[in-house]
């Protein structure tokens, strides 16, 4: 895409005041001498400590890694927290670090390779970083055990910096488990594969053993879609029920893609309409993103809204039946997948349209949210900057009371 997602905030400072250690003496003074003037105010001295996350290997014999422990300790530099890889030979330690300020990385890879340490990997931390990892992994499998769709997104989140993409199985060809230093390839209970891929550093086996876990897990609770969201009245005065869609709503999208207009379909796949009920299988598997449904009281899909990872960026699409535009339903629709996109710590979302076609624009602009626009090649894409936490969505804070 055009855009790019934001970099992360800097690492938090920690700081430190450093008092005079030595006092003033104060003179006698005799009948008749002057005041002694005022010591001048010493001024206070601040030092910033950085965050830093640090792996490094060493070999899997007593004192090992107490000699890293011991240079860091002598260099000023705080272990905030520790974890321990095993290895066939060794064992790999990451250390989430706080350094003096000043302290440069090179630095402390030499602290660390001059103690015994090998194949040292480093980089600056933040405060997200500063979680118990396992809080953090049950935490994910909560999230994931509640709904599918957060399988990926919880790999994402445990794993850092990667990426994760899912594959259906191939004809005639078993899919696998494998485990390489950028890559993971795990066996995915829908079917197919889940691929991690990450650049530095490499997976371990303890990093694998933790994403089997979350794919077991999954594969253990089966198929499952999370409760109905409540009924949300339309600008119209209709009562529609806007909840959770999946595989099971496959039959239910093909009878409404059935009544939609060549016009409607064409606008929103931006292809062949032939090929519209193709990508129905796709757009409503939750390894592909989350995705919501707009129901009658009769239970009629009359609309859907689909919330895709696209690898570090977040697309949102919507589709509307004829009969049923113009009623605020596409608003209700997309402030939902905003929603979803919030909950899930993501940091934008972007709609695709041509830029022929005003409407799916208007829509992203009642979002209230900060807008970048996008035009080449007749296509526009519009992306919408999301806050840190869904609280602070505009019509979050509209529906919270007085006070709150």
């Amino acid at each position: 895409m055009p855009h790019s997602t934001p970099e992360p905030p800097p690492g938090a400072a920690t700081r430190f005041r450093l008092w005079p250690l030595a006092r003033r003496s104060r003179p006698t003074r005799g009948a008749g001498a002057a005041p002694a003037a005022p010591a001048a105010p010493v001024p206070e001295v601040r030092t910033e400590a950085a965050l830093w996350r640090l792996r490094t290997t060493v070999r899997d014999t007593p004192g090992s890694l107490a000699a890293v422990c011991a240079a860091l300790a002598g260099a000023r530099v705080d272990i905030v927290t520790l974890q321990t890889h095993p290895l066939a030979e060794g064992t790999v330690d990451e250390f989430l670090l706080r350094a003096p300020g000043g302290t440069a990385g090179p630095e402390l890879v030499r602290l660390v390779e001059g103690a015994g340490g090998t194949d040292t990997w480093l980089e600056r931390a933040d405060t997200h970083d500063l979680v118990d990892t396992p809080a953090q992994v049950l935490a994910l499998a909560t999230r994931t055990a509640l709904d599918p769709a957060e399988l990926p997104l919880a790999l994402r989140q445990l794993f850092g910096r990667c990426t994760v993409t899912a594959a259906p199985a191939a004809p005639g060809v078993e899919p696998v488990e494998a485990l390489e230093p950028a890559m993971m390839q795990l066996l995915d209970p829908s079917g197919g594969t889940l691929t991690v891929r990450r650049a530095h550093p490499p997976f371990t086996p303890t990093e694998f053993a933790r994403a089997r876990a979350l794919v077991e897990l999954d594969a253990r609770l089966g198929v499952r879609t999370p409760a109905a969201r409540r009924a949300r009245p339309l600008a119209s005065g209709d009562e529609l029920t806007v909840r959770r869609a999946g595989p099971e709503d496959h039959e239910a999208a093909l009878a409404m893609h059935a009544r939609c207009s060549p016009a409607t379909l064409a606008r929103r796949y931006h292809g062949p309409v032939q090929d519209a009920d193709r990508y129905l299988g796709h757009l409503l598997s939750p390894r592909f993103g989350q995705s919501l449904a707009v129901e009658t009281a009769s239970g009629q899909l009359v609309a859907l809204g689909h919330l895709l990872w696209d690898g570090e960026e977040n697309e949102v699409a919507l589709l509307v039946e004829d009969g049923w535009q113009r009623r605020g339903i596409g608003g209700a629709l997309l402030r939902g997948l905003v929603e979803l996109a919030a909950e899930a710590g993501r940091s934008s979302v972007y709609a695709v349209t041509r830029a022929a076609n005003p409407g799916v624009a208007g829509v992203m602009r009642e979002l209230g949210l900060p807008l970048d626009y996008q035009v080449e090649d007749g296509t526009l894409v519009v992306t919408a900057a999301l806050p840190a936490s869904p609280d602070r969505l505009p019509w979050s804070t509209l529906r919270r009371p007085a006070g709150g």
